[in-house]
């Protein structure tokens, strides 16, 4: 990840964040319990708003984006810690978190279904998956648009990609759904999944 997108990535985002995506953030944050993995932590929107948890192991593959979060990591209210690493090859042992979070990062991770796999593995039985990610639209217009715009947009915005199915992907990996939200016309959802492992 570039040092520039990271560095005027708030600075787009703001609008959206300072508005609806907060709001979306404390409510999905409320669920998250005990020792919590946050995959992709990017500038460290989410570090502020974690309220019952024990602690939180932020990873985050980019340098730049880690630099940019260490002043909202000094406005958390609970620890964090920061891991230089990537979701397909997490450094943690099976069974190590109550609660995993993602939030608006499955669009660029590189290798989803290995991420995914990552992430079952190191959530405990039963744990929670957290999420709030934007995915291709059911609308057939919106969703052909997406397709369009999906190799421009990834050169532009570091490899976020727009079209992918990132709900199924997570229920193709045997995740059980049991809350699902969306907004701004299905463009992005917030889902509450169950780690069942046999």
């Amino acid at each position: 990840m570039s040092n520039q997108f990271a560095k005027w990535y708030d600075f787009f985002m703001g609008p959206l964040e300072q508005r609806k995506f907060k709001r979306v953030r404390e409510d999905l944050l409320k669920s998250a319990t005990g020792k919590v993995l946050e995959i992709g932590s990017g500038t460290g929107v989410n570090f502020p708003l974690y309220r019952n948890v024990d602690l939180v192991i932020a990873i985050e593959p980019s340098q730049h984006m880690i630099d940019q979060s260490l002043s909202k990591r000094k406005l958390a209210v609970v620890p964090i810690e920061m891991v230089n690493a990537s979701a397909e090859r997490l450094p943690f042992e099976d069974d190590t978190f109550d609660t995993v979070v993602a939030t608006l990062v499955f669009c660029t991770i590189p290798n989803v279904e290995e991420a995914i796999n990552e992430l079952k593995r190191v959530c405990k039985p039963n744990g929670k998956i957290l999420i709030f990610e934007h995915v291709k639209m059911e609308n057939t217009v919106l969703s052909s648009m997406q397709e369009g715009l999906t190799p421009l947009w990834k050169k532009i915005c570091d490899g976020c990609c727009l079209n992918r199915e990132t709900l199924k992907a997570f229920t193709s990996q045997g995740l059980k759904i049991e809350r699902v939200e969306k907004f701004y016309k299905d463009l992005f959802i917030v889902a509450e999944l169950r780690n069942r492992k046999e």
